[in-house]
C-alpha cells in the first residue's frame, strides 16, 4: 500500500471521528494514531527504546572531541 493511500485512510479516520465525535475524539485518534505508528516503527526493527532516552548533549561532546 502506498503512503499517499495510509495518508488517505488516516484523513478520512480522522474526518469522521471529527465529524462525528467532535474534538475530543479527533484528538483521541490522532495519539492512537501516533502510538500506533511508533509501535510499529518499534515492530519493523526502524527503533529502538534508546533512540527516545539518549540526550542529544552526549553527541554533541563526542563529535567536539574529534
Amino acid at each position: 500500500m502506498s503512503m499517499a493511500m495510509v495518508g488517505l485512510l488516516a484523513g478520512m479516520a480522522l474526518g469522521f471521528a471529527g465529524y462525528f465525535g467532535g474534538f475530543g475524539a479527533f484528538v483521541l485518534v490522532a495519539a492512537l494514531g501516533a502510538v500506533g505508528f511508533v509501535v510499529g516503527r518499534f515492530v519493523d526493527g526502524d527503533l529502538e527504546p534508546g533512540d527516545f532516552f539518549r540526550s542529544r548533549d552526549r553527541y554533541d561532546r563526542y563529535d567536539r572531541r574529534r
